[in-house]
Parts: structure tokens; C-alpha cells; sequence
């Protein structure tokens, strides 16, 4: 059972809690009829962006028995066969589907789109250089109007922009980590790093960071988010925004760590108490009642 879950990558299901940003942002998420609704659209998500990485994986099995990572997943490791799995991936999208047309119609044209656009990643697209990450950041924005759409709420500029970024900025990271590997090993992991240097990532990381401090800046101080959250304070989070990029960047620089961010996350205790500082001033400014007296 163990294998069919590593094939699905449950644990990468984390990425779909972007479709809860926009009703936590909007101060709306103990709203219970939203909450429902965002749950089901997070498991149909799931399933098709499972069948995404079935796809790739059946696709990529060859390569990634070359890679010190990838050779566990398992249909590189041989502890699935290839027809199973497929099975499974057509399980996968065509629940997930049918999962989002019954919740809402818009809901299912922007999860069709999202397994139409990780597709073509799948098939090819993934080895164009620049184009990868950027599709990969395209995904995290579908993800934030997904909730969008479900919770009935709008989404600022601002905030698709800071989330673009920021998913733009775990995709460079993830470059960087299959840079290294390609170093150590010698062995391309992906064809879309030979146009990438570890000079240009690190310009990359250094500018796109930049932009994201200052994206959440205006989308803290924007009329339409104080509108929405009923506060001016918004602005004080960015402490930590600041903070947990600096740290990040400290990590990857200094330590010269080629980890991935994921699990640069799960390590590193800097990031991971910045994080829930963020967290908590966030739920202290929008959903404390008299949250008036905080500064």
C-alpha cells in the first residue's frame, strides 16, 4: 500500500493548500460553507495533479534510475508495473474531474486547464528552459483562483503576482538542486538545466526575491485588501515574509546547502518558527475580534 501512496505523492498534496490562501487571506476560513466546498476542491487537486506525476514518472522511469533520489519512486524501482499504474493514473484525473464539475463549473475549467497545461510540462515542455519554471509558477496561481472561485471571492493583483513569485522562487531553488546533482554526479537529471549556470540562478534568486518583499508590501498596504480584512495593520506581517526569505537565502549561499526547499523547510527551525510567527500575527490582525489593541 506503502508504493501506491509514494506513486501518487500524497505527500506533495501539501501544495494544493494554496486553494485555502484566498479565504484565509480574506479572512473568511471558519466560514463553514466555504470551508466544505475548498476541502473537496483540495482532494480534486489532488487526484488530478497525482495523475500528472503518475504521468511523469511512467514517462521519466528510465532517467530517474540514474538519479540518487528518483530511483526509489516506484516505477523506477520496478515495485509497481507500468500498466497498474497507468489504471491508476485514469482513475486519478478522471475522479478528480468529475469531483470539480460537481462542485463548480469554473472550478472544473481551471483544474481541466491546470492537467491540460502539467501535460504538456510532461510532455515535453519540462526540457525548455526558463518555460519550466515558469509553467511551474502558472500552477500555483491556478491553485489561489481555484479557491477563489469556490469560496466566491476575489482575488487582488497583488496577491496572484506575490504568489507567482514566490512559486517562481521554489522553482529556482529546485533548479539549483538539480544543478548540484548534475556536478556531483555528472549525470543531466533534466535536459531543461543545460540552460541554466549556477550564476544565473543565483542573480535569478537574489532579484526574484526582492520583487517578493516588495509584491507583499503593496499587497499588504493595497485599499482593496484593507477593504476586504478590515484593518490597515496587514503591513507588520511583512517582518516576517522578510525574515524567512533572508534566512532562506542565508541557507542556500552560506551553508551552500542543494537541498530542496521542502526539505529545507522540514530542517530548518529558523524558517519553520518565522513561519508560524507569520501564521499567528495574520490570525491576530484579521480574525481576532478585538484585535484593535495589537499595536
Amino acid at each position: 500500500m506503502i508504493e501506491y501512496v509514494k506513486l501518487m505523492r500524497i505527500k506533495e498534496w501539501v501544495k494544493n493548500l494554496f486553494i485555502f490562501i484566498p479565504v484565509f487571506f480574506g479572512g473568511q476560513i471558519f466560514k463553514e460553507k466555504n470551508f466544505g466546498a475548498l476541502c473537496l476542491g483540495f482532494l480534486a487537486f489532488g487526484l488530478v495533479a497525482s495523475s500528472i506525476y503518475i504521468i511523469n514518472d511512467y514517462r521519466d522511469r528510465e532517467a530517474d534510475r540514474l538519479h540518487p533520489v528518483k530511483c526509489k519512486r516506484p516505477l523506477a524501482a520496478g515495485k509497481i508495473a507500468p500498466a497498474t499504474a497507468i489504471i491508476i493514473c485514469i482513475l486519478s484525473v478522471v475522479s478528480g474531474l468529475l469531483m470539480a464539475y460537481q462542485l463548480k463549473f469554473m472550478f472544473f475549467v481551471i483544474l481541466s486547464a491546470y492537467f491540460l497545461m502539467n501535460l504538456g510540462y510532461s510532455f515535453g515542455l519540462k526540457n525548455i528552459s526558463i518555460l519550466d519554471i515558469n509553467i511551474i509558477a502558472i500552477g500555483f496561481v491556478m491553485r489561489i483562483k481555484a479557491g477563489g472561485v469556490l469560496a466566491s471571492i476575489g482575488i487582488t493583483s497583488w496577491l496572484t503576482i506575490m504568489v507567482f513569485l514566490l512559486a517562481l522562487f521554489l522553482a529556482i531553488t529546485k533548479r539549483r538542486d538539480d544543478l548540484y546533482l548534475k556536478q556531483s554526479s555528472g549525470v543531466d537529471m533534466r535536459k531543461a538545466i543545460k540552460g541554466y549556470s549556477l550564476e544565473m540562478l543565483n542573480i535569478l534568486l537574489a532579484m526574484v526575491s526582492a520583487v517578493i518583499i516588495m509584491a507583499y508590501i503593496m499587497y499588504a498596504i493595497d485599499p482593496s485588501t484593507m477593504a476586504k480584512t478590515g484593518t490597515y495593520r496587514l503591513y507588520y506581517t511583512s517582518i516576517f515574509v522578510i525574515a524567512g526569505l533572508f534566512r532562506y537565502l542565508q541557507v542556500t549561499y552560506i551553508s551552500k546547502s542543494s537541498e530542496s526547499p521542502t526539505k529545507t523547510l522540514y530542517k530548518d527551525r529558523f524558517i519553520q518558527v518565522v513561519l508560524v510567527l507569520w501564521i499567528l500575527s495574520f490570525y491576530i490582525i484579521i480574525y481576532l475580534p478585538d484585535r484593535h489593541w495589537f499595536l
